[in-house]
């Protein structure tokens, strides 16, 4: 056979290996996605013993900075003020308990082993938190010079955003 007459061949061959890898990739990418839908509807499970606020009626935006970042959680309608209130009551506890190290309501919704969660509460001396309103909810701000619990913020709101779903998103 020539090598033209062998081009055709390996052609198809080649096609073939893409096609089957393709559709192993699919395979893959589908049981992520369905992984992923089971977690957050864990979470939202979960979240319900922890946060007083409705999550289908909140949104949590999580924005990085240089030196740590700022959670912030609004009632997705800024005039029910029965959200309002329930969240600022949520953050004004967790600030004050973040602020002693003491990260067990995250953990106990997004399990022990959450990035960044550890780091947290061995440096949590080396974090300002600072709680303050917002006019739809209430915010906390995370302050540190220490550029590996920078990370660990950064790691840990993007662990937060990713097991809430519909209901975070980054700054």
């Amino acid at each position: 056979m020539t090598l033209k007459n062998r081009r055709i061949p390996l052609l198809l061959a080649g096609v073939a290996v893409i096609a089957v890898a393709s559709a192993g990739y699919m395979f893959v990418g589908q049981d992520a996605q369905q992984a992923q839908a089971a977690r957050q509807a864990e979470i939202a499970a979960k979240s319900q013993q922890v946060m007083p606020f409705d999550l289908e009626r909140t949104t949590h935006r999580f924005t990085k900075s240089a030196t740590g970042g700022l959670q912030t959680v609004t009632a997705d309608d800024p005039v029910d003020v029965q959200q309002v209130k329930l969240i600022r009551e949520h953050l004004t506890k967790e600030a004050v308990g973040f602020s002693k190290g003491d990260y067990g309501d995250p953990a106990s919704i997004h399990g022990g082993e959450m990035p960044g969660l550890r780091e947290l509460e061995q440096g949590h001396n080396q974090v300002e938190i600072r709680y303050a309103e917002h006019p739809a909810g209430a915010q906390i701000t995370y302050t540190t010079s220490d550029p590996s619990l920078v990370k660990a913020l950064h790691a840990w709101f993007d662990a937060q955003v990713s097991d809430h779903g519909q209901h975070a998103e980054h700054g």
